[in-house]
């Protein structure tokens, strides 16, 4: 199935393959494809500073590919939609077709 694309559509979808050719960025996005986390337990299981995980995050979510939600003093991060889980799983299920 081919869709023609518009410049800006083209604009887009550059800006969002640039997100996900960072290869920290992708670490806590598959760590976030898990489950919904704060950022000590994402700092934790990727062995990162705190700092660093936030300035990742904060470009995910500018990027729309997560999202966060306050509940109290914590802020929990995810992944914004399926969709984003979606292109990751094709992504890894292509680079493993032999």
């Amino acid at each position: 199935m081919f869709t023609e694309f518009t410049e800006d559509d083209l604009l887009k979808l550059s800006d969002f393959f640039g997100l996900l050719s960072e290869s920290t960025r992708l670490k806590i996005i598959l760590e976030l494809i898990k489950g919904e986390k704060n950022v000590s337990q994402i700092s934790k299981n990727l062995d990162m500073s705190q700092s660093a995980v936030l300035h990742q995050l904060r470009i995910l979510r500018q990027g729309r590919i997560v999202k966060f939600k306050k509940a109290g003093k914590n802020v929990f991060y995810s992944i914004d939609d399926e969709h984003v889980e979606g292109i990751i799983n094709k992504a890894i299920e292509h680079l493993k077709h032999k």
